[in-house]
């Protein structure tokens, strides 16, 4: 690890097999947290260049535990965090907003490390399971069109690295890397990245790939589309750059879609809006993120996408794929 250290301190970039390697040795216990923290850190400092975010991508899926869904075509919608803006939870809602509107959804997440409440830890105060058996997993996506793949379950060699991202508490290079390393490998895909840079090697890597995608950025920060101001969106066929009027909708403010203080707090808002509680604000930036999901998984217009979107949430089907959910996990 010195030598590796001193290469990165120098500026200098490791090729995709160096990269890939390196990670392999941090699974297996070779090096000690304080290598590990100083690995971290240096990408902290400088960018990730291709070759190793390929790298490190494929020395996790070589190491994580893989769910086969018996030709079951699903998408992911999962963002890189990261962003410092402590939104609710608008990519695991717009999942079920997903999965609501007839599209299979595997959601990978995690607990939050630079955000107050991820994934896993709304869906944990909702009492959700969280398991890598594979005949719950596939019931659930059977019963409730989808399932949740909580990765420390998935990437088990990662235990090496989780209390050392805990301790640092700021986004890390496993953030950029959690959208790209689902389990399932889902042939659909809607990735949030927390800047343009990240979004351009996202894109990058996907074009080498089969998958259908798109990759969005905010212009102003978010790894998902925030109604705050235009979003860049990156897919196979073409990139734009949208702004909330050409999704349907009105530009909103910052504090309309803040996620709250505590876990408890962000649990509320996530109810809520399934309810039909939430808030104008709140429901349209759920429908646009759901509906561009769909828009990728089905093949359809952004527009008809968005459609679906609204009426899983307003017809409830949203909220019964979350209740349904539960139920399986009781």
């Amino acid at each position: 690890m010195k030598d590796i250290l001193n290469r990165l301190i120098n500026h200098q970039q490791l090729d995709k097999e160096e990269a890939r390697a390196v990670l392999l040795a941090i699974s297996k216990g070779d090096y000690n947290p304080s290598q590990i923290a100083a690995f971290l850190t240096v990408f902290m400092m400088r960018s990730i260049g291709i070759q190793e975010l390929e790298g490190f991508r494929d020395a996790l899926l070589e190491l994580c535990i893989p769910l086969e869904l018996e030709g079951r075509k699903t998408i992911d919608l999962c963002g890189t965090g990261g962003d410092g803006k402590n939104t609710f939870n608008i990519s695991t809602l717009s999942s079920f907003v997903t999965a609501g509107a007839g599209v299979l959804v595997t959601k990978h997440g995690n607990y939050g490390v630079s955000s107050v409440s991820g994934s896993s830890n709304v869906l944990e105060a909702l009492g959700v399971k969280f398991s890598n058996e594979r005949d719950y997993l596939l019931n659930s996506l059977d019963q409730a069109g989808i399932c949740i793949l909580h990765a420390p379950l998935f990437h088990p060699a990662m235990k090496q690295v989780a209390p050392i991202r805990r301790a640092l508490g700021v986004k890390t290079f496993f953030n950029m890397l959690g959208p790209m390393v689902n389990p399932a490998f889902p042939v659909n895909q809607l990735v949030g990245v927390f800047n343009l840079e990240l979004a351009r090697l996202y894109g990058y890597l996907y074009q080498k790939g089969d998958k259908n995608y798109a990759v969005l950025h905010a212009m102003d920060g978010y790894d998902e589309i925030s109604l705050t101001g235009a979003v860049k969106v990156i897919a196979r066929e073409q990139e734009r750059v949208l702004s909330p009027e050409d999704l349907g909708f009105a530009s909103i403010s910052q504090e309309e879609i803040y996620g709250g203080e505590t876990v408890e707090e962000a649990a509320k808002i996530f109810q809520d809006i399934l309810n039909n509680s939430g808030t104008d604000a709140q429901n349209n930036v759920v429908c646009a993120n759901a509906g561009t999901a769909i828009s990728v998984a089905q093949g359809c217009s952004l527009e008809d996408g968005i459609a679906m979107a609204k009426e899983s949430l307003q017809s409830g089907a949203a909220l019964r794929s979350l209740r349904t959910l539960q139920e399986i996990s009781a």
